[in-house]
C-alpha cells in the first residue's frame, strides 16, 4: 500500500537538508530506534556491512574537527549527533549469524576486491537508509563527504578495522528558507528500455 502524502512529504517532498540546528538534543533512545529501522533495509546476501559511530558529545565532535573540510566544521560542531557511516571489509565473517548459506563466506573471503566492492556499495546503501529513517523519526539529516577519511579512521575506527565512507549530521534543523536546488527531470536522468 503506498504511503500517504504526509509520509511522502516527511521523507521527500518537503524534507530539506538543514542549514542550521536547533538546540534540541537527540537522545540515545532515538539513536537506537534509528538503527533499529536502518538494519531492516535489504543488503546483498543480508551481509549488512555498514557500521555506524555516533558522535554525540562535544568532546567526540572536537576529535572529528581536524578531519573536516573548512565548510563542514560549523555544521558538524553544532549538530547534536554526527554519524560516521563506515563499512566492515570483513563483513562476511558475520555470515554465520546473518546468512547460513555455507559457501557464501568463502566466496567473499577468497576475493578481496569483491568483498570491498560489496561492503562499500551496501554500506553506502545502508547510509541512505539512515537518512530516510532519520526523517521518518522526525530528525533532520545532513550528509557530508568533505572530510579526511584516513584521519577519521585513525581517530575513531582503528581498533575495528572499519573504513569511513561519509558523515551524517543528525538533529532538529531550523526551517530552511532558501529555495530547493534544481533536480534533473525524468527524461534527463532515466531511461526505460
Amino acid at each position: 500500500m503506498p504511503l500517504d502524502e504526509t509520509a511522502l512529504d516527511c521523507l521527500f517532498h518537503t524534507a530539506r537538508t538543514p542549514e542550521r540546528w536547533t538546540d534540541r538534543p537527540v537522545d540515545l533512545d532515538t539513536v537506537r530506534a534509528l538503527y533499529d529501522l536502518v538494519k531492516l533495509g535489504p543488503t546483498s546476501g543480508n551481509g549488512s556491512p555498514a557500521r555506524f559511530v555516533f558522535l554525540s558529545t562535544q568532546d567526540a565532535k572536537e576529535r572529528l574537527r581536524p578531519a573536516l573540510s573548512e565548510g563542514n566544521v560549523e555544521k558538524a560542531m553544532t549538530a547534536p549527533v554526527v554519524v560516521i557511516v563506515a563499512h566492515d571489509p570483513l563483513f562476511f565473517d558475520r555470515f554465520a549469524q546473518l546468512n547460513p548459506e555455507p559457501s557464501l563466506r568463502s566466496w567473499f573471503a577468497a576475493d578481496v576486491g569483491l568483498a570491498e566492492e560489496t561492503a562499500f556499495r551496501n554500506g553506502t546503501l545502508e547510509g541512505g537508509y539512515m537518512i530516510l529513517a532519520a526523517r521518518a523519526l522526525g530528525l533532520d539529516a545532513l550528509p557530508m563527504s568533505g572530510f579526511d577519511a584516513t584521519l577519521v579512521e585513525d581517530t575513531f575506527l582503528l581498533g575495528e578495522g572499519w573504513r569511513a565512507n561519509f558523515l551524517i549530521c543528525l538533529g532538529y534543523g531550523e526551517p530552511v528558507e532558501t529555495p530547493r536546488a534544481p533536480r534533473l527531470s525524468f527524461d534527463e536522468a532515466c531511461r526505460v528500455l
